[in-house]
C-alpha cells in the first residue's frame, strides 16, 4: 500500500495567498500546488489529487477559493474531494477569513490574530479578534464542518492583514499557522510521530 500524502489545505487562492503559501511551503521543505491558485478555483478535486501525488515532497499545500460565491462553489467541491480522498492525509486546514456579503461560518479549533497571538476567538479579514468563540466567517469555509479533518486554524487575509503578514516580513502570521499545524500533527519532515 502506498503511503498517504500529507496535505495542508488553504481556503484562499488569490495572488497574495499564492505567493505567501509558496513561500511558506519552501520554508518548511514542502511543496505548494501552484496550479491550485485562482479566484475562484479552476482545478477539479481529481486533478488536484493527481498533482499532489506528483509533488516530490510533503507536506503539500493546496489552495481553494470560491471568490465569494454563496453556497458550495468550485473551490469547496474540490476541497471536499481532496480532503476525503483515501490516498490523502490532511494535517490541517488554514481557514481564511473574508468579508462575504452572505457570510458563511465554520468552526475553528484556534485562530491566530494579526499580532501572532493564539486565540479561541475567530478573526476577521484584517486579523482582528471577533466576538465568537471557535467560529469565523469566510468564503470557502462552508463545507469544513462536514469534513473529518484534525485541525482548523483561522487567520486573516493571507499575505495582507494590514501588511502584518507581508511576504517582505516573512509572512509571520501564515508561518505561525503552518508551524502550529505541523507541530500539532506530529509531522517532522518525512514521518509522522504520533503522540501516545
Amino acid at each position: 500500500m502506498t503511503t498517504k500524502r500529507k496535505v495542508i489545505l488553504v481556503t484562499d487562492g488569490d495572488i497574495y495567498a499564492a505567493k505567501t503559501i509558496e513561500y511558506a511551503a519552501a520554508q518548511v521543505g514542502g511543496r505548494c500546488i501552484s496550479q491550485s491558485k485562482g479566484n475562484p478555483s479552476v482545478r477539479s478535486g481529481a486533478e488536484l489529487v493527481k498533482m499532489i501525488h506528483s509533488a516530490p515532497y510533503d507536506p503539500v499545500f493546496v489552495m481553494f477559493d470560491d471568490s465569494g460565491l454563496q453556497g458550495e462553489g468550485p473551490g469547496e467541491t474540490a476541497l471536499k474531494y481532496v480532503a476525503s480522498h483515501p490516498s490523502i492525509e490532511v494535517l490541517g486546514v488554514i481557514a481564511v477569513a473574508s468579508k462575504t456579503h452572505q457570510a458563511e461560518w465554520t468552526k475553528v479549533d484556534v485562530s491566530i490574530d494579526r499580532d501572532g497571538e493564539l486565540t479561541e476567538f475567530g478573526v476577521d479579514k484584517i486579523g482582528m479578534r471577533e466576538f465568537d468563540e471557535h467560529r469565523m466567517s469566510g468564503d470557502t469555509v462552508y463545507c469544513l464542518d462536514k469534513l473529518d479533518v484534525p485541525l482548523i486554524v483561522g487567520i486573516g487575509d493571507i499575505g495582507k492583514m494590514g501588511r502584518k503578514d507581508d511576504i517582505s516580513k516573512g509572512s509571520p502570521i501564515t508561518m505561525k499557522a503552518v508551524e502550529y499545524i505541523l507541530e500539532r500533527s506530529g509531522y517532522h519532515g518525512g514521518q509522522i510521530e504520533r503522540e501516545n
